[in-house]
């Protein structure tokens, strides 16, 4: 027995130390509440060179900017300490003020005014040369505001194809337009300058010094030299740039041309509202917005665009093409390039990329970074810049910039697949969507649950408008009909979800967030804006109601006008519509208060043009002027009991439950020292503009486990090959084999949407879908018809192909001969020649080897010459009577 116990405990003692190895391992490998990491370290280095350097000496592990430089690029490849992401959805045009054709501030003449120079500078930049000299081959041209790499591009690739031929490069047409136009205005060209009265006309370009815009900008700057321009350039960083060409009046005629850049943050599979976005006062970003004026015709076709007014594929496809045409000629933005962007980090640390976006504009990489193999630790994150412009969560920034640190203080109802564009339930359990017969709506993922319905009235209690005067709710008219009707099911579990001073989320939240969406809007409201009004006028078009069908559990109607291809936009759209932190930012009620009661007194402003109208502070939520303001208000909301919208919102939140969250506010900001409250899995802990560096720490109450979003890994982008390309003959079908992979496997049909081809000619282009043959394998297969339609000579086949996995297109390009009616006639008759040669041939060898009968049989060779003879006539005639058959029908139809 003491021999039993000695040995058990002689055993324990040798594996304690294994065991007490092993326990902590496996502890730290335990998903923790909220993200991986404990720390996420945001700060700023300029250059590209300095931040690869850093990266290698494990002095920071992300860099949340693209290297655009090929030499460090290069190095990023060739390092085992490295990985990279690409991401597809950054891009670079030229924005124009459009304000004249003389500033009113200045009676200087701006000549961007006139449409038809602005379309002119299509023109002037050769895409082709930007994207091999300036952006190294890593770019690809653009022309319109539809992405090279999203859905909507392999949609209308045709009509963009002829666009790109339309504008391509030709500086002497771009001369003798601007020409025309500006001495219409009034200027005069002397001595190759062109002056307007007495004085040179300048042009003021801001350009942009933190990446290849610079050197865009030089080249854009000396081909308008060409043609007689004086440019005064002005090189800026984005921090400088920005408070004269978004937050400045344009009719102050500070700036003509800026270089713009933009990203978009998802994948888009639906970019029809780019046009009233870019083009049109929708896009309600400030002043340069309220003043573009879009021809009647674009506008109309832009709006309805905007707010998917359409009810067939083929309504959408006719009112996409006119808009491309349209924003050519409108061309307030003149697109040059799409970007290829690496994004690299050390390899010890891992977070989700978007295939639009890269590492600093994913939804997702709050929720996925960590290090390898381990649980906490920090993380340090490099951008260019930080703090460009003011935040809150109603009106602030909207640079990418600001996004990367107060995106993840958020969290959103439903989360943005990464590759695909879908969207997935993140405080969402289901979503019924209902919609009108007929309409093109579809479904692809199973928590939405997609019906068709002869017709969709909205009920007389569902909340449709607000009466700032009275401070009440408008309910629907009787009558109200609607495209489609959402029925959102949100977590039972949603009203645990804490904020992070504290205060737990309520249907207040929901309720202040709707009011505040109308409110702004109306002119009797303190705290109306009339720069909000064209977006507001917007959403108002297709908004047909909300009603608020349960609180526990939380389920909610939204009725709709707007129209997605996909039921996840759709549903995603109704979730987000009023839930606090799906936009810009965080918002809870409590927050948003003291700045609604600063703006009420004309202190601060949410929007960039109210501050400017008011000439008060942009407010900021992190640091400033505005900070000591707010606390006043606080202090204000405390003392007052203060309940915005006491009518309805009384209804929904308690004095005592109002107190409850201002004093945890007043605690936050006492800690913390800014007013950035959100639900997300970071908070904000520490901000410093002056040394520009921003801390987010783990927020261990949120109400997630750090591997819920794990699953997204490598996203699976097809190859495409054309694997043979035949020889064409008007007026005979024929087929092109087509290879689509990935990584050398063949890509599933059922993983695939469509494959697309475009096969054009100098006069003939023809549009088709390929068709499959088995997985990996697709061909395109032409009829006698179609072939008929193509001229002799080369053509170019192009193929793109659409994947279900990943939203983004890829194309592969080649080039067919098409043989002549003669060519294929000579080719034929020659065929039939060298065969019947060939059995000559045989024969004549045989008749060698039996000496016996040559006679005999020769008298039988000669006989057979006669038949071949006579075969090759009946050939000939065969042949021209087969082509006459097929090319008289064509002659018939002339």
């Amino acid at each position: 027995m003491k021999a039993t116990i000695f040995a058990i405990f002689l055993l324990i003692s040798m594996m304690l130390p294994m065991l007490m190895a092993v326990a902590p391992m496996a502890y730290a490998q335990q998903a923790p509440k909220g993200p991986w990491v404990d720390e996420v370290d945001f700060f700023v280095v300029t250059e590209d060179a300095k931040a690869l350097d850093m990266l290698l000496k494990n002095e920071m592990q992300v860099y949340f900017r693209d290297v655009r430089d090929p030499a460090i690029f290069k190095q990023i490849k060739a390092s085992p300490d490295l990985w990279y992401a690409t991401s597809y959805g950054l891009y670079f045009e030229l924005t124009f003020n459009p304000v004249g054709p003389v500033f009113p501030a200045t009676g200087k003449l701006n000549p961007f005014a006139v449409p038809k120079i602005r379309e002119a500078i299509n023109y002037l930049v050769d895409r082709k040369y930007i994207c091999d000299e300036i952006m190294a081959g890593m770019a690809v041209p653009r022309y319109t505001c539809l992405t090279p790499a999203f859905p909507d591009y392999a949609r209308y690739a045709d009509v963009l194809r002829d666009i790109e031929k339309k504008y391509s490069y030709n500086l002497d047409k771009a001369r003798e337009i601007i020409t025309g136009e500006m001495l219409k205005l009034g200027a005069e060209l002397r001595e190759g300058k062109w002056y307007y009265k007495g004085e040179p006309v300048t042009i003021i370009f801001l350009i942009r010094v933190e990446d290849q815009r610079r050197g865009i900008g030089d080249y854009v700057a000396s081909q308008l030299e060409k043609l007689g321009f004086t440019v005064d350039r002005q090189y800026k960083t984005s921090r400088e740039a920005a408070p004269i060409w978004v937050r400045g009046n344009p009719a102050d005629g500070k700036w003509h041309i800026y270089t713009g850049g933009w990203i978009t943050t998802i994948v888009s599979r639906d970019e029809s509202d780019n046009f009233g976005f870019f083009y049109t006062p929708r896009g309600g970003m400030g002043p340069l917005w309220s003043a573009y004026k879009p021809s009647p015709e674009f506008d109309y076709v832009a709006g309805k665009l905007w707010a998917r007014d359409y009810k067939t594929v083929e309504e959408r496809d006719e009112l996409m093409r006119k808009a491309l045409y349209l924003s050519m000629e409108d061309s307030v933005r003149v697109w040059l390039v799409s970007q290829i962007a690496s994004w690299p980090a050390r390899k010890e640390v891992s977070l989700t990329y978007d295939l639009a976006a890269g590492f600093s504009g994913a939804r997702l990489w709050p929720y996925t970074i960590r290090y390898t193999g381990k649980v906490g630790g920090t993380v340090k994150i490099a951008s260019t810049d930080i703090f460009v412009d003011p935040v809150n969560p109603v009106a602030g920034s909207n640079w990418i910039y600001d996004h990367m640190y107060y995106d993840p203080l958020s969290d959103p109802a439903v989360m943005p697949d990464p590759f695909t564009g879908l969207y997935w339930p993140q405080r969402v359990k289901r979503a019924e969507v209902y919609a009108l017969k007929g309409l093109p709506i579809g479904v692809t993922l199973d928590w939405v649950k997609l019906s068709f319905v002869d017709n969709i009235t909205v009920p007389t209690d569902a909340w449709y408008d607000w009466d700032a005067a009275k401070q009440e709710i408008i309910y629907a008219p009787p009558g109200t009909t609607a495209k489609t009707k959402t029925v959102i099911y949100y977590d039972d579990n949603i009203f645990d979800m804490k904020y992070h001073d504290g205060s737990k989320f309520s249907i207040a939240d929901i309720v202040f967030s709707y009011i505040l969406t109308f409110d702004r809007a109306k002119p009797e409201s303190p705290i109306y804006d009339e720069s909000y009004v064209p977006s507001f006028e917007a959403f108002r078009e297709y908004f047909k109601g909300f009603k608020i069908v349960s609180v526990k559990p939380l389920v909610i109607e939204y009725y709709s006008d707007a129209l997605y291809l996909d039921a996840e936009w759709i549903a995603a759209s109704a979730a987000g519509a009023f839930y606090p932190a799906y936009g810009l930012g965080p918002g809870p009620w409590h927050t948003i208060a003291i700045g609604w009661l600063a703006e009420a007194d004309k202190k601060l402003a949410f929007s960039a043009d109210k501050a400017e109208a008011l000439k008060v502070e942009w407010m900021s939520y992190i640091a400033g002027p505005s900070l000591p303001i707010l606390k006043g208000y606080l202090d204000k909301a405390i003392a007052d009991k203060f309940i915005p919208y006491k009518n309805v919102m009384g209804k929904y939140v308690t004095e005592s439950e109002a107190l409850e969250r201002y004093n945890n506010l007043k605690k936050w900001y006492e800690a913390k020292g800014h007013f950035l409250v959100g639900n997300g899995p970071f908070y904000l802990d520490r901000v410093d503009t002056t040394a520009k560096i921003a801390v987010i720490k783990a927020y261990r109450e949120f109400i997630d486990t750090a591997d819920k979003w794990l699953k997204f890994s490598k996203p699976m982008i097809p190859s495409a090959t054309i694997t043979a390309m035949p020889t064409i003959t008007p007026g005979l079908s024929v087929e092109i084999p087509i290879s689509v992979t990935f990584e050398g496997q063949p890509y599933k049909v059922a993983d695939v949407q469509y494959v697309k081809y475009i096969i054009t000619s100098p006069t003939t282009t023809l549009v088709g879908v390929a068709e499959p043959v088995k997985d990996g394998e697709w061909r395109i297969k032409l009829k006698s018809e179609e072939t008929s339609m193509l001229p002799p000579g080369t053509v170019g086949v192009e193929v793109i192909v659409v994947s279900k996995l990943v939203g983004m297109p890829v194309s592969t390009t080649g080039t067919a001969r098409v043989m002549s009616v003669t060519e294929y006639l000579m080719s034929e008759i020659a065929k039939v020649r060298a065969e019947y040669e060939a059995k000559i041939s045989d024969l004549t060898k045989t008749v060698g080897s039996l000496g016996k009968t040559v006679d005999a049989l020769t008298a039988r060779i000669d006989s057979l010459t006669a038949t071949v003879n006579m075969l090759m006539g009946v050939t000939v005639v065969a042949l021209i009577i087969a082509i006459v058959a097929i090319v008289l029908p064509f002659v018939k139809k002339k």
